[in-house]
């Protein structure tokens, strides 16, 4: 009598095709996900306008120059005042200070220092929007904006956080920046001043009874008129800053990821001056300025009120040009791209390991398919 072997004995059930043919959908679908959320918060990191412009110790200035700082009226500093290299400053008092002063000493000249590589770092930042040269009436979410020459702002500018406190704005004015009387920049949804940047290629102007936010990053002047306001800094590199009852504040600023350092800015247009450090101070946490306690001295006499007219305003725009170049937008922006950069990385990484993993219950399923059933 004819006998067949025995079928061999198995440790357990086996998995069936539809078990199989699941798993590997799972797996298939769970890769999706993954990178799909991954390159998503990538790119909205790209088009939040990457990391903060690292500003060492020219943080805690409310006003820097280069040339000299004159103030005419009430003006109100909550951060430092600085100048450096010349030392020229006038109007302080009646002008109030909250902080230090600095002219024409290695505090000035450090802050000055790693204002060049904040302002070549903006400048060099990829862009990701345009400004137009008359802008205002629309609202902005966080990116990168370039006006090619002079820029204009008329009425409201709004910015759109999005509800993400570390959403960065960076504008990159070619020219001069320019504001008419009683523009306004606004914030809502979570932008915050402190994350809001105007590299400007030369000078910049804001007319009377502007509500400014953000830091000016200028490369020669900046002059303020009549009752204009800043929530921020007005830092001019090589030129004069000009007050007229002028207001300085800081407010709080939440960063959850820490912001990028200056020393990692991209390639500038804009050349460094002699003896200027490589690697500045780190940038300052962001924490309010020291409040101002206005006091009155026996010795001060009351300053009249400036009151500003239509002969003293210039309405002209500032087209001036500089000898050491304005800020170019066409650099290789690696404070922007480093942004998503990291996280792209791990979700192709986390991705790949995924596809392995598919791969591996897939070509399981296909040999438990193609393996021979023992006879009963």
């Amino acid at each position: 009598m004819q006998t067949h072997p025995a079928p061999p004995a198995h440790a357990g059930p086996q998995p069936t095709r539809a078990q199989l043919t699941a798993m590997s959908l799972l797996v298939t679908l769970l890769i999706a996900l993954v990178l799909v959320v991954a390159v998503t918060g990538s790119l909205r990191a790209y088009a939040a306008g990457g990391a903060a412009v690292g500003l060492g110790t020219a943080d805690p200035y409310s006003v820097l120059a280069g040339s000299a700082v004159t103030n005419t009226g009430n003006s109100v500093l909550d951060g430092n005042l600085g100048v450096s290299p010349d030392e020229a400053i006038s109007g302080f008092p009646p002008g109030l200070v909250g902080g230090d002063t600095n002219a024409g000493n290695a505090e000035a000249a450090q802050a000055q220092s790693d204002l060049t590589i904040a302002y070549n770092d903006a400048a060099g930042r990829a862009s990701n929007g345009v400004l137009n040269a008359g802008f205002g009436g629309e609202t902005l979410t966080g990116g990168v904006y370039t006006a090619s020459s002079a820029a204009l702002l008329t009425g409201t500018i709004t910015l759109d956080g999005e509800d993400d406190p570390n959403s960065v704005f960076i504008f990159q004015i070619g020219s001069a920046l320019t504001t008419a009387t009683n523009s306004t920049v606004a914030l809502i949804n979570g932008a915050q001043a402190c994350n809001v940047y105007w590299q400007v290629g030369s000078s910049a102007t804001l007319r009377t009874n502007t509500t400014f936010v953000g830091t000016i990053l200028a490369l020669t002047s900046i002059s303020l008129q009549d009752s204009t306001t800043v929530d921020g800094r007005a830092l001019a590199r090589n030129g004069a800053v000009t007050l007229i009852n002028n207001v300085f504040t800081s407010s709080p600023c939440d960063r959850s990821v820490p912001s990028a350092s200056p020393s990692d800015s991209a390639t500038a247009t804009g050349s460094p001056s002699p003896g200027e450090s490589d690697s500045p101070s780190s940038s300052a946490s962001g924490s309010t300025s020291p409040s101002v306690i206005v006091t009155s001295s026996s010795n001060e006499t009351d300053s009249p009120t400036v009151e500003a007219t239509s002969t003293a305003i210039s309405t002209a725009t500032d087209l001036e040009t500089d000898s050491n170049g304005a800020g170019s937008s066409s650099s290789s922006g690696s404070g922007l791209a480093a942004t998503g950069g990291s996280s792209l990385t791990t979700a192709l990484g986390v991705g790949g390991l995924l596809l392995v993993l598919a791969a591996a219950i897939i070509l399981g399923s296909n040999r438990f398919r193609s393996r021979p059933r023992g006879r009963h």
